[in-house]
């Protein structure tokens, strides 16, 4: 009898035993049940978030987990809880500008740009002057805007694509994504951002000292040629400024290499010194340029005959600006522009001068060269820019790309100043003489140009983001090296009104997700499966007597009162 019971308990325990697996395979299946269909991940980028004298702008947060929606969504639904995805090409600027005035709750906004508009991308620009104004006024409205929901850009692709078409044929249904009926669930895993703490901003300056002549114990007037190369945008990690600035960096590292090929000889060096400056801080009121010429000596500043500012001269045709903050009838401004005039009629284009008198008493510059002016050193702005872009704005913009820019229009800057500094130095001035001509030693070189470009039109170079051994100042002082002396690189604070945020770029994960009515079908599938397969095991070895005593309650026992 004791034997019989014991063989019972080993069999129901063999059976028991034999269901652990399809209990574990059955966990399994629950916990991936969402998780199946997961695919994607895309490269996003996250809209600035600063803070200026401590008020709040740009995106406010960093991390997402919601399902998606598109603007084909019925008008008053709630997407608090929704991802809404808007193609660029089909952007509609009114809604958007009236949603985020009117704080509106919104899950998280992604952006898709064009490939067109990917830094370093060599297709061909198809995009129409109105669709870079939409651009341009998308961005100043994010740039501007205290924002309390995630925003990304991501540049669309054929996954992407797939997914807003889903969406949208779902949304115009009425059936919004929801953990209830399925849909796309766009996640990001990061941490909120955090303050960068104590952002620098480099400026980089190389000297080429002029001749004096033998006795001349005066010191030898100075001209200095300026550019500033950082940029700022609606999304750090996609601000390449090619032409806003990387066009007149270009052209200063070209005028210096010209220069220092002349100077290298005591024959033909110059009488005046030439100094070359890269500064930082530009789309923050030139704040760069500002603490460079106060740091200078007393003596060296006094001593500039005058500065050429350089400032997107990378897409023009047949005319550029010499913008001025002294009356044009002064006698310094006459003479740049005329020495300008004078080498643009040679080379087959025109300049005009534009006057802007700058207020002493507000702080704010609205070019490069207010910066010399308000120090009292005769200075001119040159660009192909009619009018000086607002604080933060149009200094790297997400359309000012590398198709934008072109060689040519560099080159022709590029011979402009140099050509006009060299009559001005040699006094030349009014002669029809072509000291860079194509043909001769000293002709500018379009490798250097298109070389450069190339790499600037790759780099993002928000200067808030940029460490002081950044990969791209360590280039740029390493080529001024090459073609000055005395190079040194200067670190400042930037200014404590400004607060940036890190966090600039991250991963989207894509996941399509099947509906709770699925999942619970499934499951129902599922378990009826198993159940099945359990009585079948336990009858074929026991028997339906041992089956229903599994499910049958166990007699009470008495205990017996002595």
């Amino acid at each position: 009898m004791g034997d019989e019971k014991k063989s019972k308990q080993r069999d129901g325990s063999m059976v028991f035993e034999s269901m652990y697996p399809l209990l574990a395979l059955m966990l399994i299946l629950v916990a991936c049940v969402d998780l199946c269909d997961a695919a994607t991940v895309v490269d996003v980028y996250r809209l600035v978030q600063y803070d200026i004298s401590g008020v709040p702008f740009g995106s406010r947060f960093s991390s997402l987990n919601h399902h998606a929606a598109s603007l084909s969504f019925q008008r008053g639904a709630d997407l608090s809880r929704s991802v809404l995805i808007l193609p660029l090409r089909e952007l509609d600027l009114g809604f958007l500008q009236d949603y985020i005035s009117q704080k509106q709750s919104l899950g998280g906004l992604l952006i898709l740009l064009p490939q067109t508009l990917r830094p370093g991308n060599n297709i061909v620009l198809s995009e129409t002057q109105g669709f870079r104004k939409l651009l341009a006024q998308l961005e100043n409205l994010l740039v501007h805007a205290n924002i309390p929901f995630p925003v990304y850009f991501a540049f669309e692709n054929e996954e992407t694509d797939a997914m807003l078409v889903d969406v949208k044929k779902n949304d115009a249904l009425g059936q919004q994504a929801t953990a209830t009926t399925g849909g796309y669930k766009l996640v990001i895993s990061v941490s909120e951002p955090r303050k960068i703490a104590s952002p620098t901003i480099t400026n980089i300056q190389g000297w080429l000292p002029g001749s004096r002549a033998e006795g001349d114990s005066n010191q030898l007037p100075t001209i200095a040629i300026v550019a500033s190369y950082d940029t700022f945008g609606a999304a750090p990690a996609l601000s390449v400024g090619s032409d806003s600035n990387g066009s007149g960096v270009v052209a200063l590292l070209e005028v210096a290499r010209l220069f220092s090929t002349l100077y290298s000889n005591p024959k033909t060096r110059g009488r005046y010194n030439l100094l070359f400056a890269l500064t930082s801080g530009g789309p923050y009121n030139y704040e760069g340029t500002q603490k460079w010429l106060k740091s200078l000596d007393q003596r060296m500043r006094e001593s500039i005959d005058y500065a050429i500012c350089l400032n997107s001269v990378g897409s023009w045709d047949n005319e550029l600006l010499v913008h001025v903050s002294k009356p044009p009838d002064n006698a310094y401004i006459k003479q740049i522009f005329e020495g300008f005039s004078n080498v643009a009629e040679d080379l087959g284009f025109q300049v005009a001068l534009k006057h802007k008198k700058i207020n002493i008493s507000n702080s704010r510059v609205a070019w490069e060269h207010e910066q010399f002016s308000r120090l009292r050193v005769t200075a001119a702005t040159l660009s192909e820019l009619s009018t000086p872009p607002e604080l933060l704005e149009s200094a790297g913009s997400l359309s000012d790309t590398r198709q934008l820019v072109h060689e040519d229009a560099i080159i022709k800057g590029v011979k402009l100043v140099a050509e006009s500094l060299a009559r001005h130095i040699y006094g030349h001035q009014k002669k029809d003489i072509k000291i860079f001509a194509d043909d001769s030693s000293l002709a500018v070189n379009p490798f250097n140009v298109r070389s450069w470009l190339d790499l600037l039109s790759q780099t993002p170079r928000v200067a808030p983001f940029l460490s002081k051994s950044e990969p791209l100042i360590t280039a740029l002082k390493k080529e001024l090296e090459d073609y000055t002396a005395e190079v040194s690189v200067q670190h400042e604070s930037l200014d404590g009104i400004f607060t940036f945020y890190d966090s600039t770029k991250a991963s989207l994960n894509i996941y399509q997700v099947a509906s709770v009515t699925f999942d619970l079908l499934l499951l129902l599938v599922l378990g009826s499966y198993l159940i099945v397969l359990f009585s079948f095991l336990v009858i074929t070895t026991r028997g339906v007597d041992d089956l229903i005593s599994l499910f049958r309650r166990p007699p009470s026992r008495k205990v017996k009162m002595v």
